[in-house]
């Protein structure tokens, strides 16, 4: 496993880190989410990252009872706070009462004194940047984080939060969670990489595999247990376009031509880019954990021939 900074911080992170997504708590029952876990912290993984909001807080506890007994120093944990927990005026959102009380819900069900990282997780219009920013300072001077970051928020905002930190002495966010896929990419690479080499941001990215699209597994249908066939997740049928089945088949082939999995392929291709700290991926099964680390040999083998053949293959953003 190598390890990559966390932008300008100390701090570094394993390349490939697990995500609680969907999985902990809801696809996966917790003695195999706890072996999910322990397998990944055994081949080198040391950053988890989850949300308050994964499975209504049961991700939490899950991962919480992953790690306990690990030693603490060799973990990167992270969950983030947004998106609604109680019913409620005050139960969502980034102000200073949601934020506050979030983070001591969280630490109670990771049973953890600190998180590593704490990522506003959306964007708050109701929310003034000035407000999140003196708040995320609070609780990193209170040893309850330490570091702060944001998860899908745009140049603007992110700027003005670091503008406004740094004029008045506070702690800037340290890094940016983004989606950032095959399909999806002009905002990273076009907004998100040179603010992260202006400003010294860590950029952890999330959906690599587009929610299994990329891993190949529909190449030829919905296979049963898959994320595609679980009901709340039934929005991604949709996705599944003759086209885009199509253009993963064509990356297929060019992953088996490499002597690599089509997932290992799609992983390699986001960990390629510097600017990335970071690639969060998700499991359900041990074997995914073995397969999607194994990506990190091909990260030399991606020659520009083999660059230049999934350009042809992918449209940028066209979803």
């Amino acid at each position: 496993m190598h390890y990559r900074r966390l932008g300008k911080t100390g701090i570094k992170v394993s390349e490939f880190s697990l995500g609680a997504w969907v999985t902990f708590g809801a696809q996966v029952d917790e003695q195999h989410s706890i072996e999910l876990v322990r397998s990944a912290y055994e081949q080198g993984v040391n950053f988890f990252d989850n949300a308050d909001v994964y499975a209504r807080g049961a991700a939490e506890v899950v991962l919480g009872k992953a790690v306990k007994g690990l030693p603490r120093e060799d973990l990167v944990i992270s969950s983030k706070v947004f998106f609604p927990t109680s019913d409620g005026p005050n139960g969502r959102g980034l102000s200073r009462k949601h934020i506050t009380e979030s983070i001591h819900a969280s630490l109670k069900r990771l049973g953890l004194d600190y998180l590593d990282l704490y990522f506003c997780h959306r964007y708050d219009p109701d929310t003034t940047v000035e407000e999140v920013v003196q708040t995320m300072d609070i609780l990193v001077r209170q040893g309850k984080i330490l570091y702060w970051g944001t998860s899908e928020w745009d140049v603007l905002h992110l700027t003005q939060a670091i503008a406004f930190a740094k004029d008045n002495g506070l702690i800037p966010p340290a890094t940016e969670q983004a989606k950032y896929h095959l399909l999806n990419r002009r905002h990273m690479e076009n907004d998100l990489a040179p603010l992260c080499q202006e400003y010294g941001l860590g950029l952890t990215t999330f959906s690599p595999l587009y929610n299994g699209i990329l891993s190949g597994k529909y190449n030829d249908g919905i296979p049963q247990g898959s994320r595609a066939a679980l009901e709340d997740m039934a929005w991604m049928q949709e996705r599944l376009t003759p086209e885009l089945i199509g253009q993963v088949r064509q990356f297929t082939a060019v992953a088996q031509d490499l002597g690599a999995t089509t997932a290992q392929l799609a992983l390699a291709w986001v960990l390629r880019r510097k600017e990335v700290s970071s690639v969060i991926t998700g499991a359900t099964r041990l074997e995914q954990i073995d397969e999607n680390l194994g990506a990190a040999e091909l990260e030399g083998r991606l020659t520009d021939g083999v660059l230049d053949a999934i350009e042809k293959i992918f449209e940028p953003d066209v979803l």
